[in-house]
């Protein structure tokens, strides 16, 4: 059933503006936000939380008979819609149950990525190569409107895993399965040396790279080989780059 809102002081419009800028509010409410007509087609397809779609006037979208459907004026989604240009097109999905952590080779592990786009582009390429990920402390929140953005609809299609690090050295521990970090060190080795489709890789932080504790408590230091005047990769570069040794 169709509804129309015009006013922007409307409860669920507001609750909208809520869910964009807070992480509480996601979690409080059990909900998240997307936007866009190319994300909404993934979320119909493969969300099956798809709660609430809001459609600006003349946008058209197909919307399954069960899901709340609010139509709004161009003005209205202007001021809603966290892009400059907006497609037309938000919609509210239920938060997923959250997912155990299965230790696994050949699976990547996330520290402390805070960068959305980093995050959501990291999720897609490990969504096309089929590569477990988990995210550990410090990563952005994977249902922000912004990574969702970057992962192209990959948050809908395969389930988001987060577990702490303690949590997932003694999974792994337990699982025999070796942990690997990507590190600038002397004693790296040559990551295309190592069998990855039996680790868990972790993948540090843009700035601070991984986690000293983690450093201390890896098996393996891996390096990938680069020009020399090259000081570092962006994270997203440097975790599709293991992600596809893992697949050789």
């Amino acid at each position: 059933m169709e509804q129309r809102i015009t006013s922007r002081k409307n409860p669920a419009l507001q609750q909208v503006k809520k869910l964009l800028s807070s992480k509480k509010a996601r979690e409080e409410m059990g909900l998240f936000v997307a936007d866009g007509t190319k994300l909404l087609a993934e979320a119909v397809r493969y969300c099956p939380g798809l709660d609430t779609v809001i459609l600006s006037d003349g946008v058209q979208a197909q919307v399954p008979q069960n899901v709340r459907l609010i139509r709004v004026p161009e003005d209205v989604m202007v001021s809603l819609s966290p892009m400059a240009a907006p497609q037309g097109a938000l919609f509210l999905c239920r938060l997923p149950e959250k997912t155990p952590f299965i230790p696994r080779g050949g699976m990547v592990l996330l520290d402390g990525i805070q960068d959305p786009g980093n995050l959501g582009t990291i999720l897609r390429t490990a969504d096309a190569l089929d590569i477990p990920v988990a995210l550990l402390e410090g990563c952005a929140d994977p249902y922000s409107h912004k990574v969702v953005r970057a992962s192209m609809g990959a948050v809908f299609r395969t389930q988001v895993v987060q577990v702490s690090w303690q949590e997932a050295k003694a999974a792994c521990a337990a699982g025999k399965i070796p942990i690997g970090v990507t590190a600038l060190s002397e004693r790296a080795m040559d990551l295309r040396q190592a069998e990855l489709k039996n680790m868990a890789v972790v993948i540090g932080s843009e700035g601070q790279g991984v986690r000293q504790e983690i450093l201390d408590s890896a098996d393996a230091e891996l390096i990938i080989p680069m020009n020399p005047h090259c000081e570092s990769l962006n994270a997203a570069v440097a975790a599709a780059i293991v992600m596809w040794q893992m697949k050789l």
